[in-house]
């Protein structure tokens, strides 16, 4: 990403809130390396928990686990990524100081309103939360208008499109019905795989050619438009189920198929050398084998709901730790490939998601020694990435540029 700010221009803001990705990338690291562990010890160790009877019987276990992993902690990164790029693709000013503050506040009162050991009325982190997807697609469309660049559009749209989401989402926690709730929290993943599936194929084979200095692919612009188009499916199948079953499953499969098909142009097997870059590979990998891993197995609705968290994991999470990791460094002026060594951490939670979502189908009478594996290497990889980029997030560039 480029830096338009003038270098000539003096930068008062605190460093946190110069840019989108300072205090997002940190907040939803950090509730990414506490919730799991949260999450498993509230489950599994009830009398060690930090929660009480009061926590659970305001905001059901089974329903904040999902929700504060997708509106959350993937949530902020996806803002936190597009508040910094719009200005790359747009040459306009993004939000910072100020105004970013509210939209974060935003997003953190709604995780702390969530947590509180008493009940509330569920239409204050609601109104938090609409506002900070609102605030957040209002600046990326002022941006895009501006310069009339309807191929980026979408990504304001698809930012309400999840407010709304959210706000049925706690629709449904307000009326208990947590049948609605599994279609939303699998739409939503579905919702973030088509944001991976238009910014990763911008991003990886661009990345991934200026480093080994060869020629990036160009895209099939049709391949790339039907690809969108039968993610959007899966995405309203998951909300409605207005497909049958038979159908359902060929649309997983030709998703995947095509997407594999897809991420082959992009020279994964010459990134092996660069965590930075085979680990994003390896991410976007995990998406076509969910979708053809589901696809198989769409008759056990208990591994089709299990396999989710496959790419949830190890696709949506490893991607977010990736990009997370690329973006601080070149945007506060680091050189990308001399940053903190990060492939335990890349390796980590891929490893996290086969233990979530494939070790319980395979040996299932081990399943809670696998969650507590997944929850360690997910506690590692973000845990490791709060440790070392807490710096770098919190100064300013070391360049003396804004930003």
């Amino acid at each position: 990403m480029l830096n338009i700010d003038d270098p000539k221009e003096v930068e008062t803001t605190p460093a946190i809130f110069r840019l989108g990705f300072r205090p997002f990338f940190l907040g939803g690291a950090f509730i990414a390396a506490l919730y799991i562990p949260l999450w498993l010890m509230g489950w599994f160790t009830p009398r060690y928990s930090l929660f009480n009877g009061e926590f659970w019987a305001n905001v059901i276990p089974l329903w904040w686990h999902p929700h504060e992993m997708l509106f959350g902690f993937a949530m902020a990164i996806v803002c936190g990524f597009l508040l910094t790029a719009v200005q790359t693709w747009t040459h306009q000013k993004t939000v910072k100081g100020a105004y970013l503050a509210v939209i974060f506040s935003c997003w953190l009162l709604a995780r702390l309103l969530l947590l509180l050991p008493f009940n509330i009325p569920l239409v204050l982190p609601a109104i938090f939360d609409t506002a900070f997807l609102g605030l957040s697609a209002a600046v990326l469309w002022r941006c895009i208008y501006r310069v009339k660049q309807w191929r980026n559009i979408g990504f304001p749209l698809m930012l309400m499109l999840a407010m709304l989401v959210n706000l049925l989402s706690y629709y449904a926690l307000y009326q208990r019905d947590f049948s609605l709730s599994t279609h939303i929290w699998q739409a939503m993943i579905w919702w973030v795989a088509v944001v991976i599936t238009i910014v990763g194929g911008r991003v990886i084979p661009f990345f991934t050619a200026i480093r080994i200095k060869q020629p990036k692919p160009e895209p099939i612009k049709q391949l790339d438009g039907l690809i969108i188009i039968l993610m959007m499916l899966l995405f309203t199948q998951a909300l409605t189920h207005w497909m049958s079953t038979n159908i359902e499953q060929i649309l997983l499969a030709v998703t995947g198929i095509l997407q594999l098909a897809r991420l082959s142009r992009w020279q994964g097997h010459k990134t092996l050398q660069e965590p930075l870059l085979w680990s994003m590979h390896l991410s976007y990998l995990a998406l076509p084998v969910t979708l053809l891993a589901m696809a198989w197995q769409i008759d056990n609705v208990y591994a089709y709901k299990t396999l989710l968290h496959l790419f949830a994991i190890s696709g949506l999470a490893s991607l977010c730790l990736s990009m997370m990791s690329r973006v601080s460094l070149g945007h506060t002026s680091r050189n990308i490939y001399e940053g903190p060594s990060m492939a335990l951490a890349f390796a980590c939670i891929p490893a996290a998601g086969v233990f979530r979502a494939i070790m319980p189908l395979l040996m299932p009478v081990h399943t809670q020694v696998w969650l507590w594996m997944a929850g360690a290497c997910w506690f590692i990889g973000f845990g490791m990435f709060v440790w070392f980029y807490a710096p770098v997030l919190t100064k300013p560039r070391i360049d003396g540029r804004p930003g």
